[in-house]
């Protein structure tokens, strides 16, 4: 891939990532002045704690993946997995620019 496109999608990605991760800390968890516990009738907002909490995990993953694409793309080596060094199909970075792997090595299926 030529690496200004790769970079275009990496920037892309960053902004995506970022206003995601900003969007999530606007929104305001849910205060209460007593402990609701499972089952109560006001524990809708536990959920959301812990639907949020899990959103922020998977926004951090994100953030390394991008940051590792990123050292990547400076060491020469994007748009090649590693796992084994195969080269990434252009499609699949166009479709997913922090892939690491080929789909079958993502897939666990391994060309023999």
């Amino acid at each position: 891939m030529d690496p200004d496109r790769a970079r275009e999608l990496l920037a892309r990605e960053r902004q995506r990532i970022e206003a995601a991760i900003a969007d999530l800390n606007r929104e305001s968890p849910e205060e209460a002045d007593t402990r609701v516990e499972p089952g109560d009738e006001r524990d809708e907002g536990l959920y959301q704690d812990e639907f949020d909490s899990g959103r922020a995990r998977d926004y951090e993953e994100e953030l390394a993946a991008l940051e590792r694409a990123e050292a990547r793309l400076s060491s020469g080596a994007y748009g090649l997995s590693v796992e084994s060094g195969a080269p990434i199909p252009d499609e699949r970075l166009e479709a997913y620019p922090l892939a690491e792997r080929t789909v079958q090595e993502e897939s666990g299926s391994h060309p023999s």
